[in-house]
């Protein structure tokens, strides 16, 4: 009895979280899939219809929208969180006296959730009360910042304040990767006379390549779902310029009533995600077979 104990109760324990991530996770990815597939629209309809959901998808200009904005956003976001917390890695790695309240202000941002970060950007960057505000009062009254309200650039004060929040648990990935390297390596290359920007360009840098694959994962991963970002932000603004895929797919569920067009654009954010996230595993597999 003890023996059977022994070997069954892990599972019945497990057994319940199992099935629950079996039927709410993996349950509802596979009906929103054969819901794409429908002519739902208020409620849902379970009669296949092909790939018209598709090809509404593909007609329609705000998907376009949301994509190229996506495509923007996701650049621009990992490019700059990347380099930025290189930097402040990089730096912190110099063992400065001030490194432990550096790395708290630093890591502090990623303590916030997206909805705290969007509402704080949306005030500082404000034209009415904040940064051209503030300059207005100091007399530069021809400074302009009203990226916010323009619908050719209030991509980009997404992008500001995505860095401003990821950058610096980027940085803590990169610091780790740097109090990683072989010191023995590193005075070697000292003592032959290598300067230091060229140790860390030819030595520390090139080796942290699994770390620079992860932050792009991490980072792919919080731009392909920047919904309560963008909403808290923009609101999807001006008009929708600043839509993602998440805010269509949520506007086309709960403003215009249309499950079969949130459906479809969420198995394509799940075909993106899964674009990103399978050639990562295979690498890890891969590597750790070898």
């Amino acid at each position: 009895m003890t023996e059977w104990l022994e070997k069954h109760v892990p599972k019945m324990v497990l057994a319940p979280s199992f099935i629950a991530i079996l039927v709410f996770v993996y349950g509802f990815i596979g009906w929103t899939a054969y819901i794409s597939f429908t002519r739902s629209k208020l409620l849902p309809k379970y009669d296949l219809k092909g790939t018209i959901q598709y090809e509404r998808l593909a007609d329609s200009p705000r998907f376009e929208v949301a994509l190229t904005n996506l495509a923007i956003f996701g650049i621009l976001f990992i490019l700059f969180a990347t380099v930025i917390g290189l930097a402040l890695a990089i730096l912190l790695d110099q063992k400065i006296r001030t490194e432990g309240p550096l790395r708290t202000i630093y890591l502090y941002p990623m303590a916030l959730s997206f909805i705290v970060t969007g509402t704080a950007w949306k005030w500082i960057l404000n034209p009415g009360l904040g940064i051209e505000s503030v300059m207005h009062d100091f007399g530069w009254t021809d400074f302009t910042f009203n990226w916010l309200v323009d619908p050719n650039l209030a991509i980009y004060t997404v992008v500001i304040a995505g860095v401003w929040q990821s950058s610096g648990f980027v940085m803590a990935l990169f610091l780790a990767g740097l109090r990683s390297v072989d010191e023995e390596v590193l005075r070697a290359a000292m003592v032959d006379g290598v300067s230091t920007p060229r140790i860390y360009m030819s030595i520390i840098i090139p080796s942290m390549a699994p770390i620079f694959l992860s932050a792009f994962i991490v980072l792919s991963h919080l731009a392909i779902k920047s919904f309560d970002l963008v909403i808290a932000l923009t609101g999807g603004g001006p008009g929708y310029a600043t839509d993602m895929p998440a805010t269509f797919m949520y506007a086309m569920a709960f403003s215009r009533g249309d499950i079969g067009q949130a459906a479809s654009s969420a198995t394509v954010m799940m075909v993106i995600v899964t674009a990103i996230i399978v050639p990562y595993l295979y690498s890890e597999l891969r590597s750790r077979h070898d």
